[in-house]
């Protein structure tokens, strides 16, 4: 039973059918739903929404994958200033990734999901999921799951610690603290990689959920077992079995933030970052100059998704979110979603900087289905502001 949720926040002149479409959205809820939308165009917020019972525009939620965008937007910055070279072997920077027949990986690839290491035989802990230094170390001595460089598969919990090893080799610093001092801190981003004990009142808690039965029975007729390349991905097969729906809820989890799932923030701080990463924002030039964000966004793995098993495509560190999500968005859009709904995107051909989070876990996983609605009604406003 649903129940009507008032929708707060502003929007900008234009903008008024994205409430209309959040409205409708939320409309259409459980009566349990929080959740943020927040958009910025050409540096300008646009949108700044939220609905549900406890929700603010400031509540931080976890983000998930989502956080994947923002360790990759530190690798483009140090390729960007010449501090990485994507062309590198990976072992110009870490020789002991050498092991087990990895030597002639390129970072290039690595970035593109091409490495095979979607995990461990053995699985991971809690603590060591929480550490990306443990995880880094690890997975250096890991046979890959398939040659390297000869196709591609979702390193879901494990991407963020191979690029933040490689950022750790090169720059003696944490791709966190490279994140803090050059991303959050700077643009006063509500996003965290390693959420400060202060700011932890206003984290809303993951709230599980389960799937209807047709959610149900397309996750039952999904190949699966437990040492598939997915249980793997998702660490399911080892004797600590990862629950996605409570990892955020650990301490341990936010307050490390291990830079493939540990993001916490709000859909001002999504939305935020990939403004600030395309366009001016409050007199700061883009992040991002044009031939880094385009090599960025260029599609490198393409095709069958040995984990996901289904059409996926990635550029380097991002989806590339109009073939993954959002057709209808322009042509080198990138971005990340996370499994639990989230969405956060920039689209330069219009100018769109896009954040959405939620309380609630979605099913089946990714960004949720009413981001379809929302990031068109988005798109379309955006497209007709002058």
């Amino acid at each position: 039973m649903t129940r009507d949720i008032t929708v707060q926040g502003t929007v900008a002149e234009g903008f008024e059918p994205v409430r209309e479409e959040f409205a409708a959205v939320v409309a259409g809820e459980r009566d349990d739903y929080e959740g943020q939308l927040c958009a910025y165009v050409h540096g300008r917020r646009v949108v700044d929404l939220w609905a549900g019972a406890g929700a603010a525009g400031d509540s931080l939620y976890a983000v998930y994958s989502a956080t994947k965008g923002a360790a990759h937007l530190v690798a483009a910055l140090l390729v960007q200033d010449g501090t990485l070279e994507v062309d590198r072997k990976v072992t110009y920077y870490w020789p002991e990734f050498a092991a087990e027949g990895k030597g002639a990986l390129t970072l290039r690839d690595l970035l593109a999901h091409r490495a095979g290491l979607v995990g461990t035989d053995t699985g991971f802990s809690l603590a060591e999921l929480a550490d990306d230094r443990v995880i880094a170390e690890r997975l250096a001595d890991q046979r890959p799951f398939w040659r390297p460089g000869t196709a591609f598969g979702y390193h879901a919990l494990v991407i963020g610690a191979l690029t933040g090893e490689i950022v750790r080799r090169a720059t003696g610093r944490t791709l966190q603290e490279v994140y803090e001092e050059r991303i959050r801190a700077p643009h006063g981003l509500d996003l965290h990689l390693g959420l400060p004990a202060a700011h932890e009142p206003r984290f809303r808690t993951v709230r599980p959920m389960l799937p209807t039965p047709a959610q149900q029975a397309r996750l039952d007729a999904r190949p699966s077992g437990p040492d598939t390349l997915e249980s793997i991905a998702y660490n399911l097969h080892g004797a600590d079995p990862t629950d996605l729906q409570s990892l955020p809820n650990e301490r341990l989890i936010r307050a490390s933030g291990p830079a493939s799932v540990g993001g916490v923030g709000s859909a001002r701080g999504l939305a935020g970052m990939y403004a600030a990463m395309i366009s001016e924002v409050d007199g700061r030039a883009p992040l991002l100059k044009e031939d880094t964000l385009a090599e960025f966004a260029r599609i490198h793995s393409v095709g069958y998704d040995l984990v996901a098993r289904e059409h996926k495509a990635f550029g380097l560190g991002f989806q590339a979110t109009a073939d993954t999500w959002h057709p209808f968005l322009g042509a080198g859009a990138l971005g990340h979603s996370g499994v639990n709904g989230v969405q956060s995107f920039a689209d330069p051909r219009s100018g769109l900087a896009y954040g959405y989070t939620r309380r609630r876990f979605a099913y089946p996983g990714g960004a949720a289905p009413e981001n379809d609605r929302l990031a068109a009604a988005v798109h379309r406003a955006a497209r007709a502001t002058p």
